[in-house]
């Protein structure tokens, strides 16, 4: 039992502003005896592994350790793992609120705080704790089942966990995860697309259904809900890119291609996720998208020539020498000892049966680099 009036809380926020602003609300609710700061959630882990707290309430959007990192820490820490948390964000971070939603939060608070909210939250998940429900008794009981690998047990807890809480996808998820360790693959897969169907923003679940359309080599099924998850949160970008990738390599051109899209909307880096699908598509054989891609990046930094050099070898692997001679020599303009671009350069000038101007350019390579071998090979060669 916590009791509310003598409670410790530990605060987890990078802006000192904001730590100081719940210090004085803290106060002025004359709510708990004991109050803790860190800076990030490695402090904030650091503080929780020395001393005990009846309260988290973390930060979202911090260097280091963000928050939903540190509270999947917290959740994988057997000792930590009961930890009530609340979830600070902003609110442009409220795409956040499904993935919360999905990581055992206890409640999350939008900036900026007011002391009413806050009072309102901390004492509704003090109450909660204080007098869980029914429902969390039998989802409780049922992880201890599984911990001792007593699967089918746990499985009938989950079932009366359920009977008070039919539309809990949470619930819905873990009966189905189960039933993948006992191996009744059908039952489990039935169990997620219930937890998906009664909750729209359920991204796990759509994780562990793509997982296992991809185990079962049912590749379409996969990336139409690693599409739903990439519409959801951007916590499994990477997972997302691989399986792009894969689709790309077995012939699901256009599912793959909105995955790469989708992957990029999704990334911080956007120019570096760009770059990553150019060099996987290519990879691949795939030139028409990257050509797309390029276009936006030299769009937002013409001056970017390593950008347009490889744009000019894309349209070059795609036939279309014209174009690639124009990119060329925008580099050769830009950046006038980009010896690379001068080689592509006479290459097309000699297809185009330009001989001299060919060897110009490959003279302009050798004044450069006189021990250029592709430069003088080629110019034996004409």
């Amino acid at each position: 039992m916590i009791d509310i009036d003598n409670m410790s809380i530990l605060v987890v926020d990078d802006m000192k502003s904001m730590r100081l602003t719940i210090r004085k609300m803290v106060k002025n609710l004359g709510i708990g005896t004991k109050l803790k700061f860190a800076e990030n959630g490695k402090q904030g882990l650091e503080i929780l592994n020395t001393e005990k707290f009846d309260l988290a309430i973390i930060d979202w959007n911090m260097p280091v350790m963000n928050g939903i990192s540190m509270l999947d820490k917290i959740r994988n820490d057997n000792k930590l793992r009961d930890l009530p948390v609340i979830m600070v964000t902003a609110e442009a971070e409220r795409d956040i609120v499904s993935e919360v939603a999905e990581t055992e939060i206890d409640g999350y608070l939008l900036k900026p705080l007011t002391l009413a909210s806050l009072d309102a939250k901390i004492k509704a998940v003090v109450e909660k704790i204080n007098n869980p429900d029914p429902a969390t008794l039998h989802r409780l009981k049922a992880r201890d089942l599984e911990e001792k690998e007593q699967y089918e047990a746990a499985i009938e807890e989950l079932k009366l966990a359920l009977s008070h809480k039919p539309s809990a996808s949470r619930l819905l998820r873990q009966l189905g995860l189960l039933h993948f360790k006992i191996e009744k693959n059908a039952i489990a897969e039935k169990c997620l697309l219930k937890a998906i169907s009664v909750n729209k923003q359920d991204s796990m679940s759509r994780v562990y259904l793509a997982d296992y359309y991809l185990r079962k080599n049912e590749l379409e099924k996969a990336g139409k809900y690693c599409l739903e998850v990439l519409s959801l949160t951007n916590q499994y970008n990477d997972k997302a890119f691989d399986l792009g990738e894969k689709l790309l390599k077995n012939d699901f051109r256009q599912l793959s291609l909105n995955i790469f899209s989708k992957f990029i909307t999704r990334s911080k880096k956007q120019n570096a996720a760009r770059q990553k699908v150019i060099e996987t598509c290519l990879l691949h054989d795939e030139l028409e998208y990257p050509q797309e891609l390029l276009e936006h990046v030299i769009k937002d930094n013409p001056s970017n020539y390593e950008m347009v050099y490889k744009a000019g070898l894309i349209h070059q692997q795609a036939g279309e020498r014209e174009k690639a001679l124009k990119c060329f020599m925008e580099v050769d303009r830009q950046a006038k000892g980009h010896v690379e671009a001068k080689f592509q350069i006479a290459k097309i000038h000699y297809m185009n049966q330009k001989v001299l101007m060919a060897d110009d350019y490959l003279n302009q390579i050798l004044r450069i680099d006189p021990k250029n071998e592709a430069a003088i090979n080629f110019r034996k060669k004409i």
